[in-house]
């Protein structure tokens, strides 16, 4: 059994239980549920801010424990003000050690476009992400069939969520659809997790001009993200590169300094 297939296992026997003891209409009825997302597509084209999605990550099944001691409030809020077009929060406890307090405690900044990485599987987690506080969910080429991300993708934009489809090879692109608003391509590969960033290069141009194009991990300086925009994708999803260190924010900010200057010379 691969590693993805032992987390959609684990989730499906976590949910089984979690939906028994709050339901759906639970869910519907949290403050959150019924708040107006903020927008991460258009984030990510806002020319007055970096492309980047920069992501909050405790542990993974490959590295371990990454940062077991960030806040949670301090390292997003960071993010932001540093010109981060959006922040990605690990919700998974099990392999990546984060949790949905810890997306519902960033969403005290009204104004930050949060995505919920997670693996979902079903409707019950499509309604709770937006319960907990997401503007945005991602969907897993890898982990799902066609249908079940056209069935997850309407739901989750008939309630107002932006969905980011990731896939890690061209072929899964047949699974894209008309409630997908940005594709990812996953440099790392979910059976292995190996990395290699020529795969976003190899694929960029194949993914239609409908869909807003973000590249994920991997990304380890200011050049890749150049010569990506130069490919054509608008967003750049990273999170070891930032919480591997002792101070995430400031290794940010180093990195979006970087990035400046990289764009100064060119």
């Amino acid at each position: 059994m691969t590693i993805l297939e032992d987390i959609i296992a684990h989730k499906k026997m976590m949910y089984a239980t979690i939906a028994k003891t709050i339901t759906v209409k639970d869910l519907e009825k949290r403050t959150a549920f019924n708040r107006e997302v903020v927008s991460l597509s258009e984030s990510l084209l806002d020319k007055s801010r970096t492309g980047i999605i920069a992501e909050f990550k405790r542990k993974s099944p490959s590295k371990g424990i990454i940062n077991s001691s960030a806040s949670v409030v301090e390292v997003t809020s960071g993010y932001y003000r540093g010109g981060a077009s959006g922040v990605s929060i690990l919700t998974d406890n099990q392999y990546f050690g984060g949790s949905s307090a810890d997306l519902t405690i960033a969403r005290s900044n009204k104004l930050l476009p949060i995505l919920r990485k997670d693996f979902i599987i079903n409707e019950y987690q499509v309604i709770e992400s937006k319960a907990i506080g997401a503007d945005a969910i991602l969907l897993i080429a890898a982990a799902l069939r066609k249908t079940e991300i056209h069935r997850l993708a309407q739901l989750a934009a008939s309630i107002g969520l932006e969905v980011l489809f990731e896939i890690h090879e061209q072929k899964e692109l047949d699974k894209a659809n008309q409630f997908v608003n940005m594709i990812g391509v996953n440099n790392r590969n979910l059976k292995t997790f190996e990395v290699n960033t020529d795969i976003s290069f190899e694929i960029a141009d194949k993914i239609p001009s409908g869909f807003i194009k973000i590249s994920e991990s991997g990304i380890s300086s200011a050049l890749i993200i150049n010569e990506l925009r130069m490919a054509g994708y608008n967003g750049f999803l990273i999170g070891e590169k930032f919480m591997l260190t002792d101070d995430p924010v400031k290794t940010f900010s180093t990195f979006i300094n970087d990035l400046a200057w990289n764009n100064d010379k060119n």
